[in-house]
C-alpha cells in the first residue's frame, strides 16, 4: 500500500533549517545505526556539498531520503544515504525514490557516471537502474557493500 500524500523535495544543506535538519540527521540515524546497528560515522562532511532529497508523507513527516552530489575535482558524481523509514518500505517507495535521484543527476549533470556504495543485499535493486558492481565486496560498519557504476 502506497502512502498518501508524498512530497519529493530538493533542498540544498544551506537551505536546511534547524527542526529539519535535525529530523533528517535523526531520520538516518534511527535506520542507519540503530535499526541496522551500524555503528559508522553518518556525519562524514560531505553533507554541505550535496543536495537533499527529502520524501515526506501528508503530515510532513520524513519517510525517505538521499543525497547526490555531482562530480567534484577527482571526485566522481555519487548518490548515497539511500534510506526509506518502516513506513515506506514494501509500498515502491525506494524504486521511486532512487528514480527521482537518478533523474536529478542526469537533469544537473548529464552523461556523468554515477557511482554508489551499495549494501550487498541490494545490489540486484541498484543493477535494475543500471548500476553495475566493480570490485570485491567491503565492509561499511559491519554491512557488506560493493562500489556500483552507472555509466
Amino acid at each position: 500500500m502506497m502512502i498518501a500524500g508524498l512530497n519529493f523535495s530538493w533542498q540544498r544543506f544551506d537551505d536546511f533549517d534547524i527542526a529539519s535538519l535535525y529530523a533528517m540527521l535523526r531520520f538516518r540515524q534511527d535506520v542507519f545505526i540503530v535499526e541496522q546497528q551500524s555503528p559508522y560515522p553518518d556525519l562524514d562532511g560531505l553533507d554541505p556539498f550535496c543536495q537533499h532529497l527529502l520524501v515526506t508523507d501528508g503530515a510532513g513527516v520524513l519517510v525517505a531520503y538521499l543525497r547526490a552530489r555531482g562530480p567534484d575535482g577527482d571526485s566522481p558524481a555519487f548518490i548515497g544515504r539511500i534510506v526509506v523509514g518502516p513506513a515506506g518500505r514494501g509500498t515502491g517507495l525506494g524504486r521511486r525514490l532512487v528514480q527521482e535521484g537518478l533523474d536529478f543527476m542526469d537533469r544537473t549533470w548529464p552523461g556523468q557516471p554515477i557511482e554508489i556504495g551499495a549494501q550487498l543485499h541490494l545490489a540486484d535493486f541498484y543493477a535494475g537502474f543500471g548500476f553495475v558492481t566493480e570490485g570485491p565486496p567491503y565492509d561499511d560498519g559491519g554491512i557488506p557493500h560493493v562500489t556500483m557504476w552507472r555509466r
